[in-house]
């Protein structure tokens, strides 16, 4: 498997019917073969997010969590797949209050996933993220749109108030985690 062939399985899985279904299948495939994912992307060395293809239709991202590292609840306004390849992802899923002036959210469940582990995401899904480990978590983060160009929304982590998302805080939420590292 090399980068250039994935990038093209995953753009000829978005003109697909079904392109989550499609598009996890091509990730349950990468992420099942760790080794080759690694020798692929490179062996995660330190948090981050690694831009592998970004274009109108697709982002494909090699996001790498750091120890003990959590992002606050967000949303895509796209689908997404996550397959997760080393480490481990704690998902924290959330719903808006209904009623709720301040566009609030609460707790709805809850997913973790270790490696080969592959989730997809609809379009509407609210989530947090933490890696609970001492150890960086890789994961191959699929979207069915352009991720940085889309307008979406994060919520303020004690008062659960919704704003617009800002990249560039959650990059530096990345660079800031590898504090944690040895």
């Amino acid at each position: 498997m090399d980068v250039e062939q994935f990038v093209a399985d995953c753009k000829a899985a978005v003109t697909d019917s079904a392109p989550t279904k499609a598009v996890r299948e091509i990730v349950a495939r990468a992420v099942a073969d760790t080794a080759a994912l690694e020798k692929m992307l490179g062996q995660p060395e330190q948090g981050g997010i690694q831009r592998v293809h970004v274009s109108d239709e697709l982002t494909i991202l090699n996001v790498i969590w750091a120890p003990r590292m959590t992002i606050m609840p967000h949303n895509h306004n796209m689908w997404a797949v996550i397959g997760v390849y080393c480490g481990r992802e704690d998902n924290i899923f959330w719903r808006r209050l209904k009623d709720d002036s301040q566009n609030r959210i609460e707790a709805a469940g809850a997913r973790s996933l270790g490696p080969a582990d592959v989730r997809p995401f609809g379009d509407d899904i609210i989530h947090s993220v933490t890696n609970p480990t001492s150890k960086l978590t890789g994961a191959i983060h699929v979207y069915g749109g352009d991720f940085f160009a889309t307008p979406r929304s994060e919520w303020e982590t004690e008062n659960l108030t919704e704003r617009p998302y800002d990249v560039d805080k959650a990059v530096k939420l990345f660079e800031d985690a590898n504090r944690w590292l040895d």
